[in-house]
């Protein structure tokens, strides 16, 4: 069944988003009766709504799957609530710069078929030993046979707090081209523009290789300093 048009999600995300939840709900919306990527029917107003504990912030932070007749109301009652707390309404391109500041990946735009989920950063997502396999896991294990990685996703960080980086920069290490940025955003947090390039290199790329180095981006034709990181450079535990 096609149940497209019979829901409407909100995004609550946020340090403050358990309390201002808690304000709506009968619900224990603590961290220990409601952890992290836990999922259960809630109360809120006079709807029933699906709430899952996820973000794509890194913040902590909910989504919230209400019966489209409801989904006014329940915005009403988030609002009205949520003055309070400090409720500040944001668009897709806060949640992009939010994004980029964790390291959250974005299949399709950050990473794609070509790679794999070793050089992606997401090797704790796939379980080599899950019964029966997966697809695509003989290509992980001889790609782990073959040694230390090679290409490697990272997160990079432009020092200078003024240029942009939208996509397709171009990244250099010791002034040689090794990658280019494949998404990119202004980090508000991090004070300045942060983006995820796939790098390759020619000998086991870690993170003593990418201190090793001297890193820059190409924005408009001119070359910025900047840093590279295997590991988010701002990681607030969403988890808490």
């Amino acid at each position: 069944a096609d149940m497209t048009s019979a829901y409407a999600q909100i995004n609550l995300q946020g340090p403050r988003s358990r309390a201002l939840l808690q304000k709506v709900t009968s619900a224990d919306v603590s961290n220990a009766a409601f952890p992290f990527r836990h999922a259960r029917e809630i109360d809120l107003g006079y709807a029933r709504v699906l709430c899952i504990r996820i973000t794509y912030l890194g913040e902590l932070g909910y989504e919230l799957y209400i019966p489209s007749e409801q989904a006014l109301h329940v915005y009403d009652r988030l609002v009205e609530a949520g003055e309070e707390v400090g409720l500040v309404h944001a668009g897709l391109k806060t949640l992009a710069s939010c994004r980029m500041e964790k390291g959250y990946r974005d299949y399709g735009h950050d990473i794609d078929n070509t790679d794999s989920v070793l050089e992606a950063g997401l090797g704790f997502a796939v379980d080599l030993n899950k019964p029966g396999g997966f697809l695509g896991k003989d290509a992980v294990l001889a790609q782990k046979a073959r040694g230390p990685l090679t290409r490697r996703l990272l997160q990079i960080f432009v020092t200078d707090p003024e240029p942009l980086m939208f996509h397709a920069e171009i990244v250099r290490r010791d002034g040689v081209p090794v990658g280019y940025v494949r998404a990119a955003s202004y980090g508000h947090t991090l004070g300045g523009a942060v983006g995820l390039a796939m790098i390759d290199a020619s000998e086991p790329l870690d993170q003593a290789w990418i201190d090793a180095g001297t890193w820059d981006v190409e924005i408009a034709g001119t070359r910025h300093p900047a840093r590279a990181s295997l590991r988010p450079l701002y990681d607030p535990k969403n988890e808490r």
